[in-house]
């Protein structure tokens, strides 16, 4: 695609060779004469400055450090993701139904889906226009997949899951497992049965292994453009608000509710039974053991607001420093050397 027109898809500017033809997205340390890369983060100057890449999508500001043709974007490393997704597409899809596929007769199939080899599609399931469901997925009981999404091998989801539109679930999900529901009978635990579905809105993504349990009364739900990555865990009545993102090996305990536009980092768990505001960021390995109120960035364990929580490190730092001067503080008269 040629410079010029790359830079109409993404909404950037072309600064100089607009006529350069690009053939696919690399590292700034990689890049070669047909391909585009970014600068975003001035730790990579030194690579800025040396690399033989075709085209560099930066920030007007850093336009200056690259003599080569530019594509200008005030968000460079979002251009380039629209770039590498223009440069990269999609491999076609044929539709139809692998001849070893076990598809319920009461299952709906649209005509242009696809259903790879070994998958098992359980009675009154429904797959949606242009969906792709992978080798050795199982899809129980009136699950319902929406239009465009996509199922990489080996994905389970269970009776009454509902996944939206466009959405794109890798390897190894499942999705409405029976959720963590136990009651204590003189040291005896005896299951809650769990009686809810799994609900996912439109545009959400779900890393590899990530496990997402039915309610145990109301529905887990999950809003439009959610992002998961791998090895999440999404326990029972969870709810998470539109456009959250979420990094690998998060636990988020039962009947918590997560607003919209939040970042979540690796690691982080969640008490149960919290609710979280929208536009909260929490840092990672961070222990929520509270409900957050305020948008903002908290850290720690437990977690707190991101600013409090650097002070008082900053401050444990130097406790045996305080500790030696209160020793000195408490020493006696006669212990006290001369001036």
């Amino acid at each position: 695609m040629r410079l010029t027109d790359l830079a109409r898809r993404v909404g950037a500017a072309v600064d100089a060779d607009a006529e350069l033809e690009l053939h696919g997205v690399a590292t700034l340390a990689r890049a070669g004469m047909t391909e585009l890369s970014f600068f975003a983060n001035r730790r990579y100057r030194d690579q800025l400055a040396t690399t033989a890449a075709g085209a560099v999508a930066l920030a007007p500001s850093d336009r200056h450090l690259f003599a080569g043709p530019k594509l200008i974007a005030d968000n460079p490393y979002l251009a380039f993701a629209r770039a590498a997704a223009l440069l990269h597409p999609p491999s076609p899809m044929s539709p139809g139904v692998d001849s070893s596929a076990q598809v319920h007769a009461s299952a709906q199939v649209a005509a242009d889906a696809r259903v790879e080899a070994l998958a098992v599609i359980a009675a009154d399931a429904v797959i949606g226009a242009g969906a792709v469901i992978g080798a050795g997925c199982y899809l129980g009981q009136g699950v319902v997949i929406g239009a465009g999404t996509q199922l990489a091998p080996r994905v389970t989801l269970l009776a009454g899951t509902r996944v939206g539109a466009r959405c794109l679930i890798h390897p190894g999900a499942v999705l409405g497992a029976d959720g963590f529901g136990l009651a204590n009978d003189g040291g005896v635990w005896v299951k809650v049965p769990q009686l809810g579905r799994v609900v996912i809105g439109d545009d959400v993504e779900i890393g590899a292994n990530t496990t997402i349990d039915r309610g145990a009364l109301d529905d887990t739900v999950l809003g439009n453009g959610v992002k998961l990555d791998n090895q999440v865990q999404v326990a029972h009545g969870v709810r998470i608000g539109d456009h959250t993102a979420i990094a690998a090996c998060v636990g988020i305990s039962g009947s918590t509710v997560i607003g919209r536009h939040c970042v979540i980092a690796g690691g982080v768990g969640f008490v149960g039974h919290l609710e979280i505001c929208d536009g909260v960021t929490v840092t990672g390995m961070s222990m929520v053991a509270q409900s957050i109120t305020r948008p903002g960035v908290y850290s720690g364990i437990p977690a707190e607001e991101g600013r409090r929580w650097r002070r008082n490190i900053g401050r444990f730092h130097q406790l045996d420093e305080l500790a030696r001067r209160v020793t000195r503080l408490q020493r006696s008269p006669k212990d006290q050397p001369d001036e």
